[in-house]
This record gives C-alpha cells, structure tokens and sequence, in this order.
C-alpha cells in the first residue's frame, strides 16, 4: 500500500511516495470499502500475477461490485486487460509479432529521429521552456501516431481520450461516457478504414492477424485499437515527466553520465520504471477463482486480490536497500512495473526504448539543463489514474 509521506505536504512528487515493508498476504479493503486481500512480497505478488486461478475477468462478471464509480477504458470488460484464459489469449495473439524486443529494435532509428526533431524544436524556444509540452507530451504521441499511421491532427484528441479513458472519478458520469463513446467511433472508423485500405501501420497488421485468428468480437477489437492509442502515449509520457522532475530536481549529478553513456541511460530507465509509479494507486486487482495459497497463507474463492507492486518492487529479500535507489545499477531481478504473467504488458520494450533514448539524447544535447523552479512548486496533471507534471520549466 502505498501513502504520502506526512512530513510532505500532498500531492507528493510520485518518486516520493512512501511504502510500507512488504508482508504476509493479509485482509485489506478496496478504495470503495469492499473487504479485499492485500498482496505485497515480490514473489507473493508474481504468483498472483502469473497464476491462472487469479483471473480478471470475473472482476467485471454482473453480480460483482464495481470498480469505479464512472465507466473507463482501464474498467471496459472487452479490453484486452480484462480478459483471461483462451479470450485473451486470442486477443493477444493479433498483436504478438507487433512489439517484439526484435520489432522495437527496427524502429529504434526512427523513433530516434523523432527525438532529435523534438530537441532542434526546444532549442528554438525561449527560456525557461516547458519540457513538457515541447518533448515529454509530443514524443510517444509522435511514436505511436506513427505506428498506427495517424498524422499530428489526432494527438489533442489523443491527449482528451486519454484523459477521460483513464479518469479517477473526478469526471462527471456523462462528459465520460460521452467522450468514450466518442473514442470508440473514432476506433471502429480506424478499423473499417484499415480493412478498405491496409497499409504498413500496426492496425492494418491488427485487422489481418485478427482475420487470420477468426472469432475475435468487433467490440474486443474496438477496444484494442483505443487501449493502444491510449495506452501507447499516456504511461510513457508520465514516465518521462516524472523521471525529469526527479533527476533534474534531486539526482542532477546523474546528469552527465546519461548523456555519455546510452547503455548507463538504458540502465536508468530500468530503474526509473521500478522506482517511480505511473499513479497512486495501490496495485493490479484479481479475483480468485478457488481456494489458493499464496506466501503460506490461503486466500479463499471469489476473493478480490490487490497486488501491490510498487510494495514488492521494494522488497528487501529481492532488492537490497542500498543498491534500490543506485540509478545505475542493473535490476536484481525483472520489474513488476509492467506486470506479470499473461497480462505482462505488451508495450513494455518500445517504453523503455523510448525512455532511453529520450534521456540520453535530452542529457547529451542539454548537458546544463536545470529546472526553472524547485520540485515542491510543481503543478501535477491530475484527474487521470496516471499523475505527472502539467508543465516543467527548464533552462540550459
């Protein structure tokens, strides 16, 4: 579970966060109140995540409780997330090929490209500029505009989907299932408009693998092609936003070193991903579809699990103390950052190649960047399960 610091003022700076000592498998309680069972040992929790019995579909069945107060994308039971076993499997398989560690390695060139673009444009701006409306925010929407062959007219539309897709409940019910509805119009044309002219994008390889798989819902599809523009923009923008707030604001002496070495960078970027959460929240939710024992404690049927995997990315039995906020030191074993098991998440290697290379070239090119502003004057885009900064002021 994790909480804010009390001798900091909220909202904290998300590298701030506090997490408690992982334990046992014990009684907790859902954010709307419903009883629940916490899970927070780093094996504890990649059992949960990779065990069949613990599955996410029954979350959404019509008798269960429900998750969040608005209707959401991240809550959709057609999303890909929310499905288990052969359903998701099959959903998973049209895009198995798409990002391979060997794909993202093909794109590596261009999304490099894109970066530099990004940096000659900064460099033509006045001082202090917003890192983040000038790199943070336009790189992945360019990196996967492109992979899904939109042009720049999509990303504010991009940028609004996201913010009603991944909304925390402060949105009114209707302004998001108007949005939504809205959204997954836009995805349904995408597909129909893919299946009439297929080019070389990934959701023209998506309708094909699709067809290619047979008895995939057009719902499910739907869905799909709005989790990744979502999806594909959103957490990588957080990551970097967060991840210059805490380096520029509290680790500037690591500043030099990335830009030097892109294998150091690549190294940060792991690290990064495994310190600093996307969110608040406390964890990935299953639901347990049989008596299961789990860190010697059994956690009964139909029972809701919340795996916290920003306590067990802390867990001192994997990951010793003083080597957990060495930025440059390779992880003691694989992040649960991006999840586990089946539900592993697909866009993981293109994140983290983003991230690298976005850092690398940024220190490389700005070797004096410096924030304009302390960290605490920081204003947080907040609204969304996802929590950056809104703007970031930069000199160099």
């Amino acid at each position: 579970m994790t909480t804010t610091d009390p001798t900091h003022p909220a909202p904290e700076p998300l590298h701030r966060l506090f997490f408690e000592e992982p334990g046992p498998p014990r009684p907790a309680e859902l954010p709307g109140g419903g009883p629940a069972w916490l899970v927070s040992r780093y094996e504890d929790v990649r059992q949960v995540l990779s065990d069949p019995r613990f599955g996410r579909a029954q979350l959404y069945a019509p008798d269960a409780p429900a998750l969040s107060g608005v209707p959401d994308l991240v809550n959709d039971p057609d999303l890909m997330f929310n499905q288990d076993g052969p359903d998701h499997l099959r959903l998973r398989r049209t895009l198995r090929r798409a990002f391979t560690p060997r794909a993202v390695a093909r794109w590596r060139p261009w999304i490099a490209a894109i970066v530099e673009e990004l940096l000659d444009r900064l460099e033509t701006r006045p001082q202090p500029a917003d890192v983040v409306a000038e790199f943070a925010l336009p790189l992945p929407a360019a990196v996967i505009s492109r992979l899904m062959g939109l042009d720049e007219s999509a990303w504010d539309r991009m940028r609004h989907w996201s913010e009603h897709a991944f909304s925390d409940g402060t949105h009114e019910r209707e302004q998001v299932a108007a949005v939504l509805k809205e959204f997954s119009a836009f995805g349904a044309h995408l597909l129909a408009e893919r299946r009439r002219t297929p080019g070389e994008d990934l959701i023209s390889g998506l309708v094909a693998a699709a067809d290619e798989e047979g008895g995939v819902p057009e719902a499910q599809l739907v869905t799909l092609v709005c989790g990744l523009v979502v999806g594909g923009h959103d957490s990588t923008m957080t990551m970097l936003g967060n991840a210059l707030l805490y380096l520029l604001g509290e680790r500037r002496e690591t500043w030099p070193r990335i830009g030097a070495d892109e294998e150091a960078a690549g190294r940060l970027a792991d690290r990064l991903v495994h310190l600093v959460p996307l969110g608040d929240d406390r964890g990935s939710t299953r639901h347990t579809a049989e008596d299961v024992e789990v860190g010697g404690v059994t956690i009964p049927a139909g029972a809701i699990v919340l795996a916290d995997c920003g306590m067990a990315n802390r867990d001192p039995e994997v990951f010793p103390p003083d080597t957990l906020h060495d930025l440059f030191a390779p992880l003691e074993a694989p992040t649960l950052s991006f999840g586990a098991g089946p539900h592993y998440c697909l866009g993981a290697w293109l994140a983290r190649t983003e991230l690298q290379l976005a850092l690398h070239r940024l220190a490389a090119r700005f070797p004096e960047l410096r924030l304009a502003a302390p960290v605490d004057t920081v204003v947080w885009r907040t609204g969304t399960t996802s929590r950056s900064p809104q703007r970031l002021g930069v000199g160099w």
